[in-house]
């Protein structure tokens, strides 16, 4: 009788520290955007203060960084609903299994599971090889690597719940491939391609490791974050930039989730 009630305390207290582990630092980056010292991470701040925001918001340097990102983000984004939703409508409408389906069901999600510095590495090579110049579009395909398997994920989880013979019935009822894809797939994964891609945006926004590869002498929001964290002018600057971060990232995260924790119930409801 007392193992019963002691495992739920423990388990409790477990769940507590793990989250405290995973949440103090960023709370910690939040107390720090308000310190009155710009040098150090004196514990606890000697005061506290507002006016980094506004020293942020002045600073020249910050915005470039941040239009990029954002503009890199949106186009990483677009193309990867396109090709994510055309990739999973492609798999579900050919339901038939055959020889390497497994093999290449792997290799379109393979991206997300590689290593960051791998997929940046074998990106350099190529637009090396390929002669291609850096430029935004070099940061975009590169985020578009692991932008796509999101949305590919998300679209091709509603369409494993979207009712087998929706397909079959629209071919029987004289519907091409285009028009099965039109009226009868693309409306029931409205939620799904709006959550993938808000998770992709999300991804796309705080990437570091394969912009490093493909920027070239660009710098996005997070590498201008890196270069102020290794030469620091002004710290407590670089902690409201990462509240902004936080922000622009845990937004579109929270949106996917209510979006996509009743797809139960949604799909196949031609939404």
């Amino acid at each position: 009788m007392r193992s019963d009630t002691r495992a739920p305390l423990i388990l409790r207290l477990l769940a507590i520290g793990g989250l405290l582990f995973l949440h103090l630092p960023i709370l910690l980056i939040f107390l720090y955007a308000f310190t009155t010292e710009d040098r150090s991470y004196q514990f606890p701040p000697p005061g506290l203060t507002t006016r980094w925001f506004a020293v942020a918001w002045n600073r020249p340097d910050i915005w470039p960084p941040l239009w990029l990102s954002l503009k890199v983000a949106f186009m990483a984004t677009g193309l990867a609903i396109v090709l994510g939703t055309l990739a999973a409508a492609a798999a579900a409408m050919a339901r038939a299994r055959f020889f390497g389906r497994d093999a290449i069901s792997l290799l379109v999600v393979l991206p997300i599971a590689l290593p960051g510095i791998i997929t940046g590495m074998s990106l350099r090579s190529a637009f090396a090889i390929m002669e291609v110049p850096f430029s935004t579009w070099t940061i975009v395909l590169g985020h578009a690597t692991f932008c796509i398997v999101i949305v590919y994920n998300n679209a091709e989880a509603r369409l494993r719940r979207l009712s087998g013979p929706l397909p079959e019935a629209s071919a029987d009822l004289g519907a091409n491939g285009f028009q099965t894809f039109r009226h009868v797939i693309l409306p029931n994964l409205g939620s799904a391609l709006l959550a993938g891609g808000m998770l992709a945006f999300a991804l796309s926004f705080d990437e570091v490791i394969v912009t490093t590869f493909t920027a070239g002498q660009q710098a996005t929001l997070p590498i201008w974050m890196l270069g102020e964290l290794v030469r620091p002018r002004q710290r407590p600057v670089t902690n409201v930039v990462a509240m902004e971060v936080f922000a622009a990232t845990l937004l579109p995260i929270l949106a996917a989730y209510y979006l996509t924790r009743g797809g139960d119930d949604t799909a196949g409801g031609g939404k």
